[in-house]
């Protein structure tokens, strides 16, 4: 567990760099050098592009995870066999992109007409983080995570600040503000390019020949199945931008946005853990190790669910403080809502560990497609009826309620199939632990500055938490891990 601790703690590094980032572009930058229509179709854009990515892919990326280990050599020769099998669903994708355009101009001419002059910019987008996350997938399979971590959450928020930068300086118009997110992404998958090849782990490999017998039939085959519930996952991610963008407007869309950033902060171990941990998991099942894929299982809930609580309580108890800081909060801050319940759905999705990805390295991964499928006709569907009755918040009310009933099916499924159970008497300590905190949500003092009051509570939570931590006997590793680091940076 050594390397995969290390690189953990280096992609949490790397994240919570990009988050920082994020917040200063999300929070102030783009508020401020953008106004509410254009940073709607900023978000808007990059949402459509990153929203054809898995189809485009086919389910190469989980395909590179579960395979890999089945090689002992040409592993070269995979890499280039995957980008090929990728790219042509690309030209698949952009077949029906062209041919299906007037109706997706058709999506936004009514509420969100701007979107319509860039949407040439959404395929060389969809390209380029194409390309990056099939290099991701095969570095991930030598766990090598870290590195492609820093140029996807780091590296491109910092072109992109400097891209809104140089046209809040009045250099470039907006116009060219859009074009220049392709180079931005162009930028960011070189930058993995160039760490692997220096790794040595890319070569150039067309000898496709010399697979083990079955090999390229069977990692199609499952590349096939996993794409469409890849699809549907991200589709679940991203539908909701794009329709707030054609059922309301890009300015709504904006506030979403900044809202959905803030509470995406709470499901970053999530994200940190989950890509160390899938060819882990990938490696049990090669070896039917299922004792040892219950206690990861098991193990990730508990430590996601502790950190991610702590995170939600602090977000959400200093959430007035926090808008305070966003130029124009006066728009913005009417998205306050949707922050507690993008949240309230990460803390579903992180409490139920890493089911999705033990259902898609299992022999039952072609359930995790029907779900996946089904669920992301039902956030469609809770959409098209809350979003009117409800606006913005009715979009993130129907995510919320998705997310919760998509894991507690893959967590009754993994239980009757495989007796897995992430659940313990732990979790109830934890959530005891965890909710206790989120009583100083209403303190406020009178003419007490905001930055002055961020501090004030966040010192009161992480302390009460770290009471009530010590009285239930949960999270010890973690702030042990904390008091090591502090002494090792005392004199």
């Amino acid at each position: 567990m050594s390397k995969i601790a290390q690189q953990s703690i280096q992609t949490t590094i790397f994240s919570y760099v990009g988050v920082v980032l994020g917040y200063i572009n999300v929070l102030w930058l783009y508020p401020y050098a953008l106004d509410a229509t254009e940073l709607g179709t900023f978000r808007t854009i990059q949402d459509l592009g990153l929203l054809f990515v898995p189809f485009a892919q086919l389910g190469v990326g989980h395909g590179i995870t579960r395979y890999f280990p089945k090689l002992e050599q040409n592993q070269s020769a995979f890499l280039s066999y995957s980008l090929a099998f990728s790219m042509l669903g690309f030209a698949v994708v952009s077949l029906l992109f062209f041919g299906f355009k007037d109706q997706l101009i058709g999506l936004f001419a009514v509420n969100s007409p701007e979107i319509i002059n860039f949407l040439g910019v959404v395929l060389l987008i969809t390209l380029f983080a194409l390309l990056s996350s099939v290099l991701d997938a095969y570095g991930r399979s030598y766990l090598k995570v870290a590195i492609p971590t820093f140029f996807r959450e780091v590296f491109l928020r910092i072109l992109t600040s400097l891209l809104v930068g140089i046209y809040l300086l009045d250099w470039i118009s907006f116009e060219q503000v859009m074009q220049g997110l392709v180079a931005v992404y162009g930028f960011a998958l070189l930058g993995v390019l160039i760490y692997l090849v220096w790794l040595g782990k890319v070569k150039l490999d067309f000898n496709w020949k010399n697979f083990p017998p079955g090999f390229r039939s069977s990692f199609l085959r499952f590349s096939l199945i996993t794409f469409l519930a890849t699809a549907a996952s991200t589709l679940i991610m991203k539908i909701d931008s794009i329709m707030v963008s054609s059922m309301v407007s890009l300015e709504a869309n904006a506030i979403y946005s900044i809202a959905f950033y803030m509470a995406l902060v709470v499901e970053l171990p999530r994200r940190a853990i989950s890509q160390v941990a899938m060819p882990v998991i990938a490696d049990h099942f090669a070896k039917n190790q299922i004792t040892e894929i219950n206690a990861l299982y098991r193990q990730i809930s508990n430590r996601q669910l502790y950190i991610c609580l702590l995170l939600f309580a602090l977000i959400w108890c200093n959430i007035d403080s926090i808008y305070h800081f966003v130029p124009n909060r006066e728009i913005y801050q009417a998205g306050k809502m949707v922050v507690f319940y993008i949240a309230l759905g990460k803390i579903f999705d992180v409490a139920f560990s890493v089911n999705s990805e033990i259902l898609v390295f299992s022999k039952y991964y072609r359930f995790n497609l029907v779900l996946t499928l089904g669920m992301s006709v039902l956030i469609v569907a809770a959409n098209y009826w809350l979003i009117p009755i409800y606006g913005i918040e009715g979009a993130a009310m129907g995510s919320a309620g998705v997310m919760l009933a998509f894991n507690l099916i893959k967590y009754s499924y993994l239980k009757i199939k495989l007796g897995l159970d992430p659940f313990s008497y732990e979790t109830l300590k934890i959530l005891f632990v965890g909710t206790s905190i989120f009583a100083f949500k209403d303190l406020y003092l009178e003419g007490v500055p905001p930055l002055i009051m961020i501090g004030i509570k966040s010192v009161l939570i992480i302390g009460v938490f770290y009471f009530w931590s010590m009285i239930a006997n949960v999270g010890i590793d973690e702030w042990n891990w904390i008091k090591s680091k502090i002494k090792k940076s005392g004199p």
